[in-house]
């Protein structure tokens, strides 16, 4: 049985993590970047969502997007959660293989239309998916 005050605990944890982090940013005088990264996670749902909604974006990559959010959504992961920040790395990871995928199928245009945040985000985003010279493959 899943102890709910130790999810919460750990949630809290994860939480306080990610806003010293971009508080640390904040004061360090990189308010854009804080910005883009607080906003990071709620703009790759929606990005998630107009995705699935799209008419150009493969079958294939619909059908890997949904089982992403599936994946997100379950209590237990390949790492767990309540991990802190290690936990999260494999969910970071599939987002990443996920929307590379999609990018090399369909070209970066899809996220750039889709990309609801700011312009750093977006960049943040694309320098992690997409590259215009071509991935090595070494």
């Amino acid at each position: 049985m899943l102890d709910v005050s130790a999810l919460l605990f750990a949630i809290l944890v994860v939480v306080a993590i990610y806003a010293l982090f971009i508080a640390g940013l904040y004061l360090a005088g990189r308010k854009t970047d804080a910005r883009a990264l607080a906003r990071l996670v709620p703009d790759c749902i929606v990005l998630g969502k107009r995705l699935l909604g799209d008419s150009r974006v493969p079958l294939r990559n619909k059908v890997a997007l949904g089982l992403l959010v599936l994946y997100l959504a379950m209590p237990f992961d390949l790492v767990p959660d309540f991990i802190p920040v290690v936990g999260y790395l494999d969910d970071a990871a599939l987002v990443l293989l996920v929307l590379r995928s999609l990018v090399r199928r369909s070209g970066p245009e899809l996220l750039r239309e889709h990309w609801p945040g700011s312009g750093r985000g977006l960049q943040l985003l694309l320098r992690l998916t997409y590259s215009p010279g071509g991935w090595r493959t070494t």
